[in-house]
């Protein structure tokens, strides 16, 4: 698929920021902003959304692209649904469409920026791909033959509620023991707590200013990167219980590569490494099928609004 020439804005909207970009068709950030999401109703919040796609217009730009934290009904650019934002069935597409006067696609935050990493970051050059972004929880996007795979009705690759520990930790889902309450930043935090109890006199407790409570997983990723044994162990842990889920997902999806994006893979090897290592032996069959690869995402946090932006470009500008 190709998208036409031309520019968009792209929005990637979080619990707590809104980033905004102005993008070519090649990939390129012309001009970005930052701000904090409100903590207000949805008037408000529409308010800055608006405020900040306008912020991005110029005369090149023909077309809008929102990833947004949630379930989407990407047929009608409708947010039914966000965990981190308080809102139910927002019209979010209508509503920046009337405001601005230029189509909008609206889709998940993390397909669109595993939409990003497809076309133009670690997962170009091939036709099936699975995004795994790992930070506070764990979010997914699938490309499959090429194209965006939603399902029947938009809500496709929720791959962090997947039940993997019926006994374990409460999830913000309602379940207990979901994936990315095992293999993500909150599973980080609880261990790194756990270690900082454990060894008062270590590295990581001491970090955390003797007070294991503030022992958090940036804290945990420090300490592990100056050689503290705690503080790897946790990561290694966690990486594990990643590795496996990824696993999973490749014996059911059987993609080319496995791209891993999100704030937790700051950690870098000492959670992809174990991660890959579990990836190797838990897959089925693994000495009768190709390698798959697992890789740090290239597009860090910009993945999302230009993901968002080509996306625009792609279904909009240049439909297939």
């Amino acid at each position: 698929m190709r998208a036409a020439s031309g520019v968009a804005v792209g929005l990637d909207i979080g619990g707590t920021k809104i980033a905004a970009m102005r993008v070519t068709a090649e990939g390129a950030i012309l001009d970005r902003t930052l701000v904090q999401t409100p903590a207000q109703g949805p008037a408000e919040f529409l308010a800055t959304v608006v405020d900040q796609t306008r912020d991005m217009m110029d005369q090149r730009v023909g077309a809008i692209g929102v990833g947004v934290t949630g379930l989407i009904d990407h047929a009608t650019g409708t947010l039914r649904y966000g965990p981190n934002l308080p809102f139910r069935d927002l019209p979010l597409r209508d509503h920046l469409q009337q405001a601005i006067g230029l189509p909008c696609v609206v889709d998940n935050d993390a397909t669109v920026a595993a939409w990003g990493e497809f076309r133009f970051g670690a997962g170009r050059g091939t036709t099936d791909m699975l995004m795994v972004t790992v930070g506070t929880g764990i979010g997914g996007g699938i490309v499959s033959g090429g194209r965006l795979f939603r399902g029947a009705h938009g809500f496709g690759a929720e791959i962090g509620h997947v039940v993997v520990d019926p006994s374990g930790p409460e999830c913000g889902c309602g379940n207990r023991g979901c994936w990315e309450q095992v293999a993500a930043g909150r599973a980080i935090d609880r261990l790194g707590r756990e270690g900082a109890m454990a060894d008062p006199g270590g590295l990581l407790a001491r970090l955390a200013g003797g007070d294991p409570a503030a022992a958090t997983g940036p804290l945990v990723v420090e300490a592990a990167q100056q050689g503290d044994a705690a503080a790897t162990s946790v990561l290694a842990e966690v990486g594990a219980r990643l590795g496996q889920g990824i696993a999973g997902m490749v014996n059911v999806l059987d993609p080319q590569i496995v791209v891993v994006g999100g704030g937790a893979i700051s950690a870098g090897d000492l959670l992809l490494g174990p991660a890959r290592e579990v990836v190797r032996t838990a897959i089925l069959a693994p000495q009768f099928r190709p390698e798959v690869p697992v890789v740090a995402a290239k597009m860090g946090n910009a993945a999302g609004g230009i993901g968002a932006a080509l996306l625009a470009l792609d279904e909009v500008l240049a439909p297939t």
